[in-house]
């Protein structure tokens, strides 16, 4: 079991392209977030999304061994290793979950849906998030493009 979530951090006003705000993993193995650490480890929370589908899909449609993501503006960063029973999900402290390449595709797919409000469409950042979106749908089994 696997869980991700996308935060926008409060205060902000409009929902911007390059909000603040915090990803958290967590598995049965513990959690990596980004949020209550010193020195802050908050990102552009918006690029971070984009950035770690881009990366993801890519992973997964060419079968790497590893996947390294830093988000946008932050220290905080997720190590994705193939393993012989899937994937192993790890923060700076260590796996925090191993799952299947479909469960960790469709976590993450889930909660940036779930990320919104959707970007104003005027937005620096709008096309990239639905692009990245839509790229990467088509990896997540059963889900409609």
């Amino acid at each position: 079991m696997i869980t991700v979530r996308f935060t926008v951090r409060s205060g902000q006003g409009d929902a911007g392209g390059f909000d603040l705000g915090d990803m958290a993993v967590t598995g049965d193995l513990g959690t990596a977030d980004s949020a209550g650490h010193v020195p802050d480890q908050g990102m552009m929370i918006y690029l971070s999304v984009v950035q770690l589908l881009d990366s993801l899909g890519a992973f997964l449609r060419d079968n790497a061994r590893m996947l390294s993501f830093t988000g946008a503006g932050t220290s905080f960063g997720l190590a994705v290793r193939r393993t012989k029973d899937g994937l192993s999900v790890a923060g700076k402290d260590g796996v925090v979950a191993r799952t299947t390449a479909p469960e960790f595709a469709s976590t993450v797919l889930r909660a940036a849906e779930d990320l919104g409000p959707a970007l104003p469409p005027e937005d620096p950042v709008a096309s990239d998030w639905e692009a990245a979106l839509a790229a990467f749908r088509p990896l997540v089994p059963g889900h409609k493009a």
